[in-house]
């Protein structure tokens, strides 16, 4: 069986298992908590900046021109709290993909290397927690940037939908594959599994990203749905999490499964 739609396959088994439907609460409440404090404070100086940003920035003037034009008048009331949400949505699930990878995808692991496929692997420990945490935020300081070059995409229906799930597929792919084969692999064989599986990984991490991008989809697509968007919000954030820890499960099976038959080979057994 194709190693990609078996540990897909198995991860769709796992995602229902108690303990990993529990372990989904944690990013979410921190996410959450964090998140709170922040648009206590800002909520309103960022309605204040994108309503300045309608009448006075050519980037989304046209915009608010083409709403009227097509007879959308209504839509103006809403349009300041629809583009700030369009900015926060994605940092929303980039702060909740770092603390998945830093709180998180350890915990999934050890769900995943107990089962009897990989109970016996020998762990090297090619990575560490301060190289986690270095390349967290090497790599989202890069998806930042990617998001800031691509944000006049951003207020385009339905491109909103699709060209964050890209970047956040990189960034998925890069926090994975090294939290998952830290344990196991050693620096020689997590590079040498991730150069020869690289556009796999980053498939799975679009995919992943394109998947979680389906109920935002809706949501953005709703006018009414942003009068509820605390509410809204609050399910959203534990769809991303759910979202992310089947992330964590798929690049794990993915990955363990690809070590496994890595050191098979003549010459790689450990």
């Amino acid at each position: 069986m194709n190693i990609l739609l078996r540990s897909f396959g198995l991860s769709v088994r796992d995602i229902f298992h108690p303990r990993i439907l529990w372990l989904s609460i944690r990013p979410f409440a921190i996410t959450g908590l964090l998140w709170l404090v922040i648009l206590w404070f800002s909520w309103t100086p960022m309605l204040d900046f994108t309503k300045q940003l309608i009448t006075e920035s050519w980037l989304t003037q046209w915009l608010a021109e083409l709403i009227v034009k097509i007879g959308w008048d209504g839509f103006r009331g809403v349009l300041s709290p629809y583009l700030a949400l369009v900015v926060l949505m994605p940092l929303l699930v980039v702060s909740l993909l770092m603390i998945v990878s830093l709180t998180t995808t350890d915990a999934v692991l050890a769900h995943v290397s107990r089962q009897n496929t990989y109970r016996e692997m020998q762990s090297l420990q090619g990575g560490s927690l301060l190289g986690s945490v270095w390349l967290t935020i090497w790599a989202t300081g890069l998806c930042l940037l990617g998001m800031l070059i691509t944000l006049p995409f951003w207020w385009i229906p339905p491109l909103f939908a699709f060209v964050p799930p890209i970047i956040w597929g990189w960034l998925t792919a890069r926090l994975m594959s090294y939290d998952v084969l830290a344990l196991h692999a050693s620096s020689v064989e997590r590079n040498n599994l991730t150069r020869l599986h690289r556009w796999q990984l980053l498939g799975m991490g679009i995919g992943v990203g394109l998947l979680g991008a389906v109920p935002t989809f809706f949501w953005f697509s709703s006018i009414f749905m942003l009068v509820m968007f605390p509410f809204v919000s609050i399910f959203m954030l534990w769809v991303y999490s759910v979202v992310f820890i089947f992330a964590a499960l798929w690049f794990s099976h993915y990955l363990l499964f690809a070590l496994k038959q890595h050191r098979q080979l003549p010459g790689e057994s450990i």
